[in-house]
């Protein structure tokens, strides 16, 4: 059986605390930020501006826990990176539909969303 697409994944029944997200994806569930306990209310807004409803957990990148507004391409998303041991650290890269992009991380400005991601691995 092939994992679920992440946008079709049914939402968690459950809340999770910081230490108890995944580290890896989870390919059969998502993690919405109204089921993180501790999520601020800035992550709750992310996509707002846009009209997207949904911010779901992805991955943990080093120190930083990443979640995702919008879909993964194709059309507008903005990711945010919160650390995990301060979730008042944060930092943001918005996908725009034509697949180019803007954010900025510890090491600076990006245009490349995998740049973006090596620089907080990194950091």
């Amino acid at each position: 059986m092939s994992p679920t697409p992440a946008e079709e994944r049914p939402p968690t029944d459950h809340d999770w605390h910081t230490a108890d997200l995944p580290a890896t994806p989870q390919r059969y569930f998502l993690i919405p930020a109204e089921r993180w306990i501790e999520a601020p209310p800035e992550l709750r807004a992310l996509g707002a501006d846009f009209g997207i409803q949904l911010v779901a957990y992805k991955r943990r990148i080093g120190r930083y826990l990443l979640w995702r507004a919008g879909p993964a391409a194709g059309a507008d998303a903005r990711y945010m990176a919160l650390a995990a041991d301060d979730p008042s650290e944060q930092w943001t890269f918005r996908l725009f539909p034509d697949g180019s992009g803007a954010g900025a991380a510890p090491g600076g400005a990006h245009t490349r969303f995998r740049t973006w991601k090596e620089d907080l691995r990194d950091a």
